[in-house]
Parts: structure tokens; sequence; C-alpha cells
């Protein structure tokens, strides 16, 4: 073989080497990136568990007749507290918004509670700590397509399922979160 040639091989040989360590570094950032988006789901779907109680706890006086509500909210933020992929998650999560949406509703029958502001200002904080989840769920979608395009585009998808990586799943609405919002005018 002639020095050239040998040459020759050895370059195509370093870069092949080098685009691999270049594929795998950028595999393994958007991995991260999509592992970080759904931590910061984590974070607001913590938050959110976190002001239940102490909305039930605000309510709970005025819901004598009303235990099974107050009951019924407990145990969905009970199942949606629990480790879940992001498919079961969001069942769970569909669950504990309709059984909080029944509690709003439920409370709107008690004159003196709709007036209460410690109740208010939970429905608000409720209510923008639910942006924040949506706006997290996005990201996550978002880092998750950059992520499962680049595993699936060539020529990375050669070196994607060798070295351990596969698709990760959507975070995607489930149940009521999925229906058509119907607006009544008395």
């Amino acid at each position: 073989m002639s020095t050239i040639l040998v040459i020759l091989l050895i370059v195509i040989a370093i870069i092949l080497v080098i685009y691999a360590i270049a594929t795998y570094n950028g595999l393994v950032r958007r991995r991260n990136d999509a592992e970080e988006a759904y931590r910061q789901i984590d974070v607001q779907l913590k938050r959110r568990y976190d002001l239940i109680p102490n909305l039930l706890e605000g309510v709970k006086k005025y819901f004598r007749q009303e235990q099974e509500v107050l009951r019924e909210v407990t145990q969905a933020r009970s199942r949606a507290m629990q480790p879940q992929s992001p498919s079961q998650q969001a069942q769970s999560e569909a669950q504990l918004s309709g059984a909080l949406a029944t509690l709003f509703a439920v409370a709107e029958n008690y004159p003196e509670l709709r007036s209460e502001r410690v109740l208010l200002d939970f429905q608000e904080e409720l209510s923008s700590t639910e942006n924040k989840i949506s706006f997290a769920r996005q990201h996550y979608n978002d880092s998750v397509a950059d992520y499962n395009t680049r595993i699936q585009s060539f020529p990375a998808v050669i070196f994607a399922r060798p070295m351990g990586f596969t698709e990760r799943e959507y975070f995607e609405a489930a149940g009521p979160e999925r229906e058509s919002v119907t607006v009544t005018y008395d």
C-alpha cells in the first residue's frame, strides 16, 4: 500500500472517531435536556401537591356534607404523587384536575366560602401553578421532540441504538384535559 493511501485511511478513521464522539456527546446533551425538562414538571407538580392540603384545610370547615369530594381530591393527589411514566402521570394528573374542578364547583354552592379570601388566594395560586405545569410540559415535549428527532436522523441513527439511546415518551394530556371546554352564559 502506498503511504498516501495509509495516511488517507488514518485521516478517515480519525474523522469517523471524532464524528462518533461528537454524535455521542450531542445525544447525551439532548437526553439530559429531556431529563431536566421532566424534572421541571416534577418541581411544578410538587408545588401543586403542596398547595392542595392547605386548600383542603381551608375549605374543610365549610364542607360538612361534602366529605366525599374532599376524600376524592386527597386520593387523587396521593395517586398522582406516585412515580409513573409520562403517560400514567398524565392520567393521574387528569384525575386530580377533575377532582379539583369538582371541589371548586361544589365551593360555588357556599356563598360564605366563595367570599373567603383564603380560598380565593389558593385558587389564584393553583391557577398560576397550573400555568407553570403547562409550560413545563411544553418544554419537556419540545426537548423530547428534539432528542427523538436527533436519534432518528441519519447518520446519528447509525450510532444511537448501539450506544443505548432510545426514544422518549411524550407527556400527553389524558381524560378531561383532552375534552373541549363548554362555556354557557346564564
